[in-house]
């Protein structure tokens, strides 16, 4: 099951998203996280989750997106910010699903897109990341700010 996430989902959430930052070999600040957290429950924010859950009710993959404008489109296009699926659900479809579920809420929105990156060595997303989507070429760039 893939629903919203709630208020009362904290403690289904926190530890995939720990799981998703020890992933990526990253740690955020405390506040970060709270404020992320914070984000995703308030509807006046244009960012979203969503939590996957096994049949005991546990909460096995989260997803995070959001919308922004776009120079090249009138609508809003769709961002998926963080996907991650526990390592023991992997292989079932998992991440497909998720993926499929911010791809329902973009077309609901209308919007024209839902685009997202990984990282040039998670050769494992990639596989699938190829069988549902095209890959556009672009390479990313970043300068940090205030450092």
């Amino acid at each position: 099951m893939i629903r919203a996430v709630r208020a009362d989902d904290h403690d289904a959430w926190l530890p995939l998203w720990q799981a998703y930052l020890t992933f990526y070999e990253a740690e955020l600040p405390v506040q970060v996280t709270r404020t992320t957290w914070e984000r995703l429950l308030d509807p006046a924010e244009p960012m979203h989750g969503a939590l996957a859950f096994d049949a005991e009710g546990r909460g096995v993959g989260l997803v995070h997106w959001l919308f922004h404008r776009s120079t090249w489109s009138e609508g809003d296009v769709c961002y998926l910010n963080d996907l991650f699926v526990d390592g023991s659900q992997r292989g079932k479809g998992l991440g497909r699903d998720l993926i499929a579920h911010v791809h329902a809420d973009a077309a609901t929105r209308g919007a024209p897109e839902v685009y997202w990156l990984t990282h040039e060595t998670n050769l494992t997303a990639q596989k699938l990341y190829n069988a549902v989507a095209e890959r556009p070429g672009f390479i990313q760039y970043r300068q940090l700010t205030g450092e």
